[in-house]
């Protein structure tokens, strides 16, 4: 075993506390920066206008539902590989691994032609306008990226299951850097527009993608080997990734699914411009949250690895630990977009066509900033749940959150009560609060569970 992986191994069967702490702030800062070139597109796209503005935005959905989908399925191997870890089974850490490579392939094939066969109907939703048009040529160019995006997502999975977070860090610096450069180019130099930014990212999954290939496939100086001789494909193993992986993904696509329902909702009660303020403020949303993904991730790896080993205290100390933890983060992010949010949104209205959108801007961030404090108590409960290996139950909680409570508060209080996109926004915060905390008593009840099944076994360790 390598420096390198020794280390990750040895920092992920460690105490729970600096375990969660060393594994997430390098995804925290390769995450942060794979935000920002998400924000650099808004920034250079809003030069292009508001229609440009919602071209982009009315196409998130469906890029956050496939980024969305390789990130679940790469929670789904980063439980796996985790749990094997804390079994201590090399041979079974190899299998989970090459089962990975296999899905990868087949799984970019299919969303891939499914994208590409669905971006002719934005016209129908859209009418015969300059937003459908721009929306079009932007999700053709990234629907042919699929298989970079559903890589990275499930590569830095594994190599994150195994406790190596440094090395995505540095390969989510590089892309960042790819696109914060490209963008400007791309978008007014060789004169693509929307279509230009989607290359720009494109082109950075890409950059993102090569050093771990080349650390898995070529280096193999990985804890989790992939080897395709005499490989024939196990039907436990594969569900041991599809049980969590598959729900990881639906959690991933009802957030997709609600944000597409909300900008149907949005069109009901108010004009693209509102989409546009949506959907922009929401890039800044999802930067504050950031953090708190990168945590979620170390949750999961932790809790799995304890786990595997049998010891469900440990992996109770991690979920409570991360929880403080993270309210600690988000209380600083609430303050930040509260205060900051004049600054924020004139740095995405700044162009004459896109100034009209600057007050509406203003008033989401300042009424959005309430949601960041709750998210610790159900984000990190539904990852505790993943690295138990409970992947349903964390994707019936995150349905709760988003399908059931935000999308009917949001409903209720912009549409009966008549609040308009106020509503929207306020329902946004009491939605996800609400849902929050029926994730946190989740967990509690089913960690308690475990506790009292397991109490011998543990007090033999």
């Amino acid at each position: 075993m390598t420096g390198q992986m020794k280390a990750g191994v040895e920092t992920l069967l460690g105490d729970p506390k600096p375990a969660i702490r060393n594994l997430a702030w390098p995804v925290m800062i390769g995450m942060i920066l794979q935000t920002v070139y998400n924000l650099t597109d808004a920034f250079w796209v809003a030069g292009l206008g508001a229609d440009a503005l919602a071209a982009v935005g009315f196409f998130f959905p469906f890029f956050f539902a496939v980024f969305g989908f390789s990130n679940g399925m790469g929670v789904g191997v980063a439980s796996a590989i985790s749990r094997r870890i804390g079994m201590r089974d090399q041979q079974g850490t190899n299998s989970v691994a090459t089962h990975t490579a296999i899905l990868i392939l087949l799984f970019s094939l299919i969303i891939t032609i499914a994208g590409l066969s669905i971006t002719g109907t934005f016209g129908m939703i859209l009418g015969d306008t300059p937003v459908a048009e721009m929306a079009t040529g932007y999700a053709n160019i990234t629907f042919l990226g699929t298989f970079f995006i559903i890589f990275l997502g499930i590569g830095s999975a594994q190599l994150r299951g195994e406790g190596d977070v440094k090395r995505t860090m540095y390969v989510m610096l590089i892309s960042s850097l790819v696109n914060v450069i490209l963008d400007p180019i791309f978008i007014y130099g060789l004169g693509m527009g929307v279509q230009g930014a989607a290359g720009a990212t494109i082109v950075a999954f890409i950059t993102a993608c090569l050093p771990i290939l080349y650390w898995i496939f070529v280096k193999r100086d990985t804890h989790a080997q992939i080897s395709f001789a005499g490989f024939s494909l196990s039907r436990p193993i594969s569900w041991e990734i599809l049980k969590v992986g598959i729900p990881a993904s639906f959690q991933q696509l009802s957030m997709a699914m609600t944000t597409f329902a909300l900008n149907i909702l949005i069109l009901l009660v108010a004009t693209t411009d509102g989409v546009a303020i949506y959907t922009t403020g929401w890039r800044v949303v999802s930067m504050g949250v950031t953090p708190l993904i990168a945590i979620s991730t170390a949750v999961v790896s932790v809790s799995g690895a304890a786990y595997g080993a049998n010891l469900i205290r440990k992996a109770e100390e991690g979920h409570l630990y991360a929880i403080r933890f993270g309210l600690m983060i988000s209380f600083m992010v609430t303050l930040v977009v509260f205060f900051g949010a004049p600054y924020i949104a004139h740095a995405f209205t700044y162009s004459e066509d896109a100034a009209h959108l600057y007050p509406g801007l203003v008033t989401f961030l300042q009424t959005i900033s309430f949601f960041f404090l709750p998210m610790s108590f159900g984000i990190f409960s539904a990852s505790l749940l993943q690295g138990f290996g409970r992947g349903l139950d964390s994707l019936i909680i995150t349905l709760i959150r988003t399908i059931v409570l935000t999308v009917a508060t949001c409903y209720l209080l912009a549409v009966t009560f008549g609040w308009g996109l106020m509503g929207i926004w306020w329902g946004l915060v009491i939605g996800n609060s609400l849902g929050a905390g029926v994730g946190f008593v989740w967990a509690r009840y089913y960690t308690k569970k475990l506790l009292r099944k397991t109490a011998k076994p543990e007090e033999s360790v």
